[in-house]
């Protein structure tokens, strides 16, 4: 699965190696992609790498070897990979999908909208793939998806790598809400919400990762934590 920002940057950097026979550089690639920042490049390159589309070249300034192309982008088929190209924000999703009653059972169906980062953040929200049934209680009005959590920096809030959370769709939180925040439009994660003046911070629950703080334009919240599901 590749996000939107991801498919654009090997957009980006395919179409400048066969142009000009090397990749562009990171302020090339930023000013491309309108990041804030060179950070959220490496991020994406780094993730364009572990799925094997690209390969950086050790001791080379600019070494960056596109691998192979998604179908999407005139990759051969045979690569056996067809990406979902997904929006950070799921401005698409179809909300009558949310929640619905499993007949006679006492729970709800609801999305299943893939990973969501208790760490560094990650691009996680998809499309829906599937669903999750979830006690009928734990869900109360508005809409509602699930996430799996990849990554151990809310442990100490009780959320480990594995489990499923359900989160209440919304853009407004409280101090102490533990939110699925999407940073800098297309990276997300799950994080205590704490806000003083124009400066979010973004709280982990584990002293091993540090509280990140951005200005108020550059988070986005997209969902409170309600309940949790932990399969043993």
């Amino acid at each position: 699965m590749l996000t939107k920002k991801q498919l654009d940057l090997l957009a980006f950097i395919h179409k400048r190696v066969q142009r000009d026979g090397v990749p562009p550089s990171f302020d090339e690639m930023k000013l491309a992609l309108d990041l804030r920042s060179k950070s959220g490049i490496h991020r994406l390159i780094t993730a364009l790498e572990e799925r094997g589309f690209i390969r950086r070249l050790a001791h080379r300034a600019r070494a960056i070897e596109v691998v192979k192309l998604p179908e999407s982008l005139g990759g051969a088929p045979s690569s056996g990979f067809t990406p979902r190209v997904i929006e950070g924000d799921r401005p698409d999703v179809p909300p009558p999908a949310a929640a619905q009653p499993v007949e006679n059972s006492g729970a709800m169906n609801l999305p299943m909208m893939g990973r969501i980062a208790a760490g560094v953040p990650i691009e996680a929200i998809s499309e829906v793939a599937s669903t999750v049934s979830v006690p009928s209680g734990m869900v109360g009005a508005g809409q509602h998806y699930a996430l799996e959590v990849k990554g151990d920096s809310m442990i100490n809030a009780g959320i480990n790598s594995g489990d499923v959370v359900v989160i209440r769709e919304t853009t407004v939180a409280d101090n102490g809400d533990i939110v699925v925040a999407l940073v800098e439009d297309h990276e997300a994660t799950l994080k205590t919400f704490k806000q003083q003046g124009t400066s979010i911070a973004l709280e982990a629950a584990n002293p091993a990762f540090e509280t990140r703080v951005f200005s108020s334009d550059r988070v986005k919240v997209q969902g409170v934590l309600v309940g949790l599901i932990r399969t043993y």
